[in-house]
């Protein structure tokens, strides 16, 4: 495996508090703030549940994750692992997928900017908002890594610090009628409208695919590691923390607005956060959410592209992409590999031109599926890198809670997840693209074998 290059060039210039908030502002992006309204519908108040499962699947993840992290701290993250203890052909794909999910995800996040400055300027194309946002991250990420560590810290503060505000003042309305003439809001909407299982199990099960594409991006901690002061130590730190506080983000988030705003009057256009406080006759807040919202895309993009510019370098570096794509600028960030990344999602631009209203649906199918087929190699790299630590007799200093079993059972789930999207129309599609997506990684290697 070649990482010499790597660890001879990259900075290692992200603290604990950047990493934190890179995988923070990963996860808590659109997923939350812009599809919550569309999984709400499944699911109704149940969709509490759904994602208190798949934040238990994720935790498990993380874990395997950190633990090949914390042993092998290099940029490039589970496609480094992968190619080092499965194979040459896994960590070829496993990069690849891993590249295009994120380009996907970009493609996503940038999908719906457009929509939340809508909300202040009706007349500006979504697909300007798009342009303008793409060229301003892609900036970012070419200064080096500390200014991208910067950027992400302070974006990701904004959503966090307003997820916690929206919770307390959710709590104080519901407790003390705080915005609601002093009425007591209670918790009765979480039950009143149909039960708390208004769809049954049936939607539970359902949403549970969009649940996992809302917490894409936590896995962003791995990919940080070859630029990580310290990783034995904030590695762990990062890993066990951010799990815990995007289940509070989501769990506790969503439980607030459900309780304050009944489900079946929930639309499933804009965010949630931004029609609560509309509805509730809080006009201010409404504007300040949508700022929220909007940084909150624009983190995820911003995540989004940094991991594809680290992705890229590691491929060039393991000989699994052309050497362009390994050049580092003086700052010491992998300067072409984020140019062309950048270049990909501006697909995105010519489809909000085109098509704006369905866009979101389309890269979120897309980026649903490649990220389960990233999160399954994860977990089967970890076991065969267990099974290379026991018969090598190294002690593993980071480990999964409950291995082997719940490495299994993380498995069972995403295969599960993937039966799921063979039911649901909007996401069906992918399921025909990912075999396709497949078997041209596979036959690009072999080709690359050849040449």
């Amino acid at each position: 495996m070649k990482t010499g290059n790597e660890e001879q060039h990259f900075q290692r210039g992200l603290k604990n508090r950047h990493i934190q908030m890179i995988a923070l502002g990963g996860a808590i992006g659109t997923g939350l703030f812009y599809g919550s309204a569309s999984v709400v519908k499944m699911a109704g108040p149940a969709i509490t549940l759904s994602y208190l499962i798949g934040g238990i699947v994720i935790f498990f993840i993380m874990r395997a994750l950190g633990e090949m992290a914390v042993a092998h701290p290099v940029s490039g993250s589970f496609s480094q692992y992968a190619y080092q203890y499965w194979g040459d052909l896994p960590g070829f794909i496993a990069g690849w997928n891993y590249w295009f999910n994120y380009v996907v995800v970009g493609m996503a996040e940038l999908s719906v900017i457009g929509t939340y400055i809508n909300y202040w300027l009706p007349d500006i194309p979504t697909w300007v908002s798009a342009l303008v946002c793409l060229v301003v991250v892609t900036l970012i990420n070419v200064i080096n890594v500390k200014a991208y560590g910067e950027f992400e810290f302070w974006f990701a503060i904004i959503k966090v610090l307003a997820i916690i505000g929206m919770i307390i003042f959710g709590i104080a309305m519901i407790v003390f009628g705080v915005g609601n003439n002093g009425q007591p809001v209670g918790l009765s909407n979480l039950w009143s409208h149909g039960g708390f299982f208004p769809v049954g199990i049936y939607g539970v099960v359902m949403s549970l695919v969009l649940v996992m594409f809302s917490f894409g991006g936590v896995e962003l901690v791995g990919i940080t590691a070859g630029e990580a002061k310290n990783p034995e130590k904030t590695i762990p730190k990062a890993v066990n923390q951010v799990v815990w506080r995007i289940l509070l983000f989501y769990v506790g988030a969503m439980t607030v607005i459900l309780a304050i705003f009944p489900w079946n009057q929930m639309g499933t256009t804009g965010s949630p956060f931004v029609q609560i406080f509309s509805h509730v006759g809080i006009p201010s807040a409404a504007h300040l959410l949508n700022f929220v919202v909007l940084t909150a895309a624009l983190s995820a993009y911003n995540s989004a592209l940094y991991s594809n510019g680290r992705m890229l370098f590691g491929l060039a570096q393991q000989g699994n992409a052309p050497k362009f794509f390994g050049k580092l600028n003086s700052a010491g960030a992998p300067v072409n590999a984020v140019l062309v990344s950048s270049g990909f999602t501006l697909i995105t631009v010519l489809i909000s031109y085109l098509n704006p209203e369905k866009v979101f649906m389309y890269f979120m199918a897309l980026a649903t599926i490649s990220i389960i087929i990233n999160w399954a190699a994860i977990v089967i790299v970890q076991l065969k890198f267990r099974k290379y630590q026991d018969q090598a007799k190294q002690k593993v200093l980071f480990k999964m809670p409950l291995y082997p079993i719940a490495s299994y059972f993380c498995l069972a789930f995403l295969a599960l997840v993937v039966v799921i999207m063979a039911f649901m129309p909007d996401m069906r599609y992918s399921l025909y693209v990912a075999p396709v997506w497949l078997l041209g990684l596979y036959f690009a290697h072999k080709f690359k074998a050849k040449a």
